[in-house]
């Protein structure tokens, strides 16, 4: 049934991507590689926490510390980098936030103390938190609206694949270049900025709104617009709120489990975290497909209640050959809720403040669920296991995923007009 699925869905990928303009494939694919290369930066860290917990001779927990702060400050960088992209447009804002966490990422490699580290992750994480709301806006106010459950599942995926990426660069570099050659390479996404120069055009919708304003009125101040949306803003954090404690619990003290708490070598959590991110690939492929036909509602709903099975086979698994069965099915139900999320957010935003609203709400929800990651660490040092760590948080947060998405409105199909 998997397999009828994932082809299903590579079958309806093919066939949306044939239908796109090459101004729609440049757009999609800039959107896509500055999401893909943001989370490799991003997940370079999550694999190197041991190993740099050892360098400054520290507790893994306090390294830890440099994920909450680069979850606490992404609010921060929405807030300027969505601004920018409803002011300046899409494209000149991207290339801006793309060679900015860039050049955070490599200034990591020469960090001289844990707490250098602690404040230029910090940096990073304002970075990072534009690229999502602004990648988002400019990809689907360019692409037509058929299909966009399905693009909006490869968009999404582009985070598991930065997470493959780190993977096999940790895998296979990590014991010739350390941890501070993996930042070095990390720095590489700036060449995407190029390529966005070059071959992307701005959003055609954030154009038609730049044209219609000689003849309306001022717009009011951007906090003032997202008041006037208010209702909406809020469902929309606590919904984030939830998704993100759905992937980051997941996912970002993984790495940490398999090398501190079962002991695998770098080669072996490095191949673990390529195969569960092909399935991340995957289930972001097959729910993003589906939300098209099912609705965005009862996609994520789907897979987040079918995470909560799974959950034993993830934590307990006490064999590589299950543990890796475990991660991948787990993130293919994580990833797949996920898929569904730049379409949903985006349908729900108000035009005026499309780049700031999904993004800003996305990283407000990233904000609340920032001490996960130092909470799940906290637990298992003082209980001497990951295991029923991973279960909890599996269970009880993709109940109240499912919840929380059942009680908001279907947005599949609406059109997204100009503001």
């Amino acid at each position: 049934m998997l397999r009828r699925m994932s082809l299903g869905s590579f079958s309806a990928i093919g066939a949306s991507f044939r239908s796109l303009t090459r101004s729609q494939r440049h757009a999609f694919l800039a959107s896509f590689m500055g999401w893909s290369l943001d989370s490799l930066d991003f997940f370079l860290l999550i694999f190197c926490i041991k190993p740099i917990a050892a360098e400054f001779h520290v507790e893994v927990s306090s390294v830890a510390e440099a994920v909450f702060l680069t979850l606490f400050f992404r609010p921060l960088g929405a807030l300027i980098f969505g601004a920018m992209a409803d002011k300046w447009g899409r494209k000149p804002t991207l290339m801006i936030n793309i060679i900015a966490y860039s050049a955070v990422e490599l200034s990591c490699a020469f960090a001289p103390s844990l707490t250098a580290l602690l404040l230029l992750r910090a940096l990073f994480g304002i970075a990072m938190g534009g690229i999502w709301g602004v990648g988002a806006a400019l990809a689907f106010e360019s692409l037509p609206k058929e299909g966009r459950g399905i693009f909006s599942g490869l968009l999404q995926e582009g985070y598991a694949v930065g997470y493959l990426l780190a993977a096999a660069a940790y895998g296979a570099l990590f014991q010739w270049i350390g941890w501070r050659g993996l930042f070095v390479v990390g720095a590489a996404p700036a060449l995407v900025a190029f390529f966005v120069e070059r071959k992307v055009d701005e959003s055609p919708v954030w154009l038609e709104a730049k044209a219609q304003k000689a003849t309306k009125r001022a717009r009011p101040p951007v906090m003032a617009s997202l008041l006037s949306y208010l209702p909406m803003f809020l469902f929309v954090i606590l919904l984030m709120t939830a998704f993100t404690s759905f992937s980051h619990g997941t996912q970002d003290i993984y790495p940490t489990f398999l090398q501190k708490g079962l002991g695998y070598s770098a080669g072996l959590a490095g191949l673990l975290g390529i195969i569960y991110n092909v399935g991340s690939l995957l289930g972001g492929f097959v729910f993003g497909t589906l939300s098209e036909k099912w609705g965005r509602k009862r996609a994520i709903i789907t897979a987040a209640l079918l995470a909560i099975p799974i959950a034993p086979l993830f934590a307990y698994g006490h064999t590589p050959l299950a543990l890796g069965i475990g991660a991948f099915l787990m993130q293919f139900m994580v990833q797949g809720a996920w898929g569904v999320v730049p379409a949903y957010l985006t349908e729900l935003s108000p035009a005026p403040v499309r780049a700031i609203f999904p993004g800003l709400a996305y990283q407000l929800g990233n904000l609340l669920t920032s001490r996960n990651l130092v909470i799940q660490t906290k637990l298992a040092e003082r209980w001497h296991t990951y295991s029923p760590v991973l279960l909890g948080t599996v269970v009880i947060v993709a109940l109240v995923l499912a919840a929380v998405t059942a009680c908001g409105k279907e947005s599949r199909g609406v059109e997204l007009a100009a503001g």
